[in-house]
């Protein structure tokens, strides 16, 4: 059973407010409900969002938590007043002293998505997803010098994701390209990847949470088989120290620190938020 109902209130996405809000929650050892409400940009969606908040309060008898990010402050106001929630308004919070400090006064944009469509970083992020999607899993040699960043690593070690992430999140252009018996036996890099060798980065993992996620995928197969998953990743961390090529093991790390990882050690000269 959940422990708290938690609201994320916006008049945009929501996914400022559930990103801060997720990352404060993450301190306790709860879990919780959690209740997205996008697009709260009305007088009367508000009104509908206070009493979805106050209902669930009476039903479970303890008040929900509710982080906002509204800009609107007629919107706003709603909420203060008739929320009978722990109330956390991260842009009141943060925003309002900001302008005093810097004697400037905030754009009250609804999100960071209001007008993102037609900004050049919009551009690039589609842009870099889209080159990510071309170069998932070694699918194209074709203009990988473009490429801001290429993952290498044993299949299933977690190279369609972060290269995902990297192009949604920073606007990276991240191919990957998988190490195969083939390589192993030639004891050298896949012949397409070798010019661009500074711009590779490896990922490993241990063999047996590789043989869990494979017999996910492939039960009792020689794919999925832990002395199969045992000889890949040694070949694979083998070549990677003859190669030079930086690596980390991605087994107790999410997504978001393997990406950490990466721009920290690759530090492309353009990175898009």
């Amino acid at each position: 059973m959940h422990s708290r109902t938690v609201f994320f209130v916006s008049d945009g996405t929501g996914i400022t407010a559930e990103t801060f809000g997720n990352a404060i929650l993450a301190q306790f050892e709860m879990k919780p409900r959690h209740v997205r409400l996008p697009f709260i940009d009305t007088v009367d969606k508000a009104h509908q969002a206070v009493r979805q908040i106050n209902h669930t309060g009476e039903v479970e008898g303890k008040k929900p938590i509710v982080f906002t990010t509204l800009v609107n402050m007629e919107v706003l106001k709603v909420i203060q007043d008739g929320c009978k929630g722990m109330l956390l308004d991260m842009f009141g919070t943060f925003v309002h002293p900001l302008e005093e400090e810097l004697g400037i006064r905030s754009h009250h944009r609804v999100g960071r998505f209001s007008d993102v469509s037609r900004s050049k970083e919009y551009t690039d992020r589609i842009e870099a997803i889209n080159f990510s999607l071309a170069h998932d899993d070694g699918q194209s040699n074709r203009d990988l010098a473009g490429a801001d960043v290429i993952l290498v690593g044993v299949s299933r070690s977690g190279k369609t994701p972060t290269s995902l992430y990297l192009a949604m999140q920073y606007g990276m252009k991240a191919a990957n390209y998988p190490l195969i018996p083939e390589d192993f036996e030639r004891r050298q890099l896949p012949p397409a990847l070798e010019p661009h060798r500074k711009k590779i980065f490896g990922l490993t993992i241990q063999p047996e949470r590789l043989s869990e996620i494979r017999n996910e995928r492939r039960p009792d197969s020689k794919y999925a088989n832990l002395v199969n998953c045992r000889h890949e990743v040694a070949e694979a961390e083998a070549m990677m120290r003859r190669s030079g090529i930086r690596w980390l093991s991605t087994t107790t790390k999410s997504i978001e620190e393997i990406a950490t990882t990466i721009l920290q050690e690759i530090r492309p000269e353009r990175l898009e938020y």
